[in-house]
């Protein structure tokens, strides 16, 4: 028996419709009286069918009319927690909302907590731990690739091939434990050697996916692309004329820029961070170095650095590493130079020409990406720690040892899932939600 939890499920402020969500042991009655089902002579409970949506007045306790509303009655455990679950769709007033709230909390139901009904969704079997994060990456989502990136890891897929490694995983120590409580003749030829490949199969597809999960990261949080370059080349300039808005200050004095100043804008689907840094020079200015160290750890984050120059431009900072794209700004006053795009942020000459290659850069990277499994933090440091226990298992290959390393991988896969795992690593996941999930 589980108490009644609500909360709103719809955003909050004026809207047309609001989405009140319940969920809890017993609601069946809470549901007939508050639509009262009663008035119309209709019998407890068979009067009500599940998951149908009814027309009806909302009643409070004094028989008054709350609003004109849907409501819709979820059985356990066909709901989206595998509890009891009501849904009344009510106008999407402040007024209407309140009433509505005093009258769950007078027959006994509570507010919920964030992510408090992803929880109990979890206890009951219905979501695993990246399912989870897969609903909260869907409910940020911002670009047609989160989304389809989010709804991915929301559906399943990656929960499908986490349970299938550790599936793997799980028959491979069984069949090393067998080795010793079994003749070779009763068990499968070169059981050894099959063992050993399938581990090592398992090693290459995990190392493979934490290889590539920088892919899905930048998909899903954003695609990182840093603007560098000595003072006066025109960083600032280019900054305002990529986000094309004023965001950054533009002026002649050398190192007017001493912070981080950034902007997200959809490029083709995909969410890209932009960031206009400090000029790099050696400087004796307190403020303005600390500009440049933060600059640095940008370039050291960045997906994709744009390295500005320009004649004024001292020679420092022309260092290029592969993923640099050299740009010559001010070309409407020099000639530039071949091995840069030439552009100019003032007049936005080659400034297409450089948004192509942009793009050109971020799908050459991203695309395919979002149907790449999402390794966040939480599932990369638990992903490197099964690989690593699969490769001491390939360099120990007495059955005994073995299958011990094989079921630790194990563990730590079902840790990912939530299938193994500690109470704090899931308070983490949970509290990425909102009250209404």
């Amino acid at each position: 028996m589980t108490d009644a939890i609500f909360a709103l499920s719809s955003g909050k402020g004026k809207a047309g419709v609001a989405v009140v969500r319940v969920s809890g042991s017993g609601l069946l009655d809470m549901f007939c009286e508050i639509t009262n089902r009663y008035r119309f002579g209709v019998g407890y409970p068979s009067g009500v069918t599940a998951r149908h949506a009814y027309l009806t007045d909302l009643i409070d306790s004094d028989g008054g009319v709350i609003d004109r509303a849907i409501a819709v009655y979820f059985q356990a455990p066909n709901s989206f927690t595998g509890e009891e679950v009501i849904e009344f769709h009510v106008h999407g007033s402040q007024a209407v909302i309140a009433k509505l709230f005093d009258v769950l909390k007078s027959k006994g139901a509570r507010l919920a907590e964030p992510g408090e009904f992803a929880r109990r969704a979890f206890d009951n079997g219905k979501m695993d731990l990246t399912e989870i994060d897969g609903l909260a990456a869907l409910l940020e989502s911002r670009t047609d690739a989160q989304r389809r990136s989010a709804l991915r890891s929301a559906a399943g897929a990656d929960s499908a091939v986490y349970m299938r490694w550790r599936a793997e995983m799980i028959d491979i120590a069984a069949f090393s434990a067998a080795m010793l409580d079994y003749p070779a003749d009763e068990l499968p030829a070169n059981i050894g050697e099959t063992l050993m490949a399938r581990t090592r199969l398992l090693h290459d597809e995990i190392s493979g996916a934490l290889g590539r999960a920088g892919k899905a990261r930048a998909v899903r949080s954003g695609f990182n692309i840093v603007i560098v370059g000595p003072v006066n080349a025109g960083k600032s300039s280019l900054f305002n004329r990529l986000v094309e808005e004023s965001r950054a200050i533009v002026s002649d004095i050398p190192g007017t820029t001493r912070d981080v100043v950034s902007a997200e804008i959809d490029m083709d689907g995909y969410l890209v961070r932009l960031s206009d840094t400090a000029g790099l020079r050696d400087t004796d200015d307190t403020i303005e170095k600390i500009g440049i160290e933060r600059a640095n750890a940008e370039i050291e984050n960045a997906d994709l650095v744009l390295r500005v120059l320009s004649d004024e431009c001292q020679t420092s900072g022309d260092t290029q590493s592969d993923n640099e794209i050299p740009v010559f700004n001010k070309c409407d006053l020099s000639k530039g130079r071949p091995s840069a795009l030439c552009i100019s942020a003032l007049t936005g000459k080659g400034i297409p020409e450089l948004l192509a290659r942009i793009k050109q850069e971020v799908h050459n990277r991203l695309d395919g990406a979002e149907s790449e499994i999402v390794v966040n933090e939480r599932a990369k440091n638990l992903l490197g720690d099964a690989a690593c226990e699969l490769k001491a298992a390939m360099t120990n290959p007495a059955p005994e040892i073995f299958a011990e390393y094989i079921r630790a991988a194990a563990d730590a896969v079902g840790k990912v899932l939530g299938i193994i795992g500690a109470n704090e690593v899931m308070d983490s996941v949970f509290g990425q939600l909102c009250l209404g999930k």
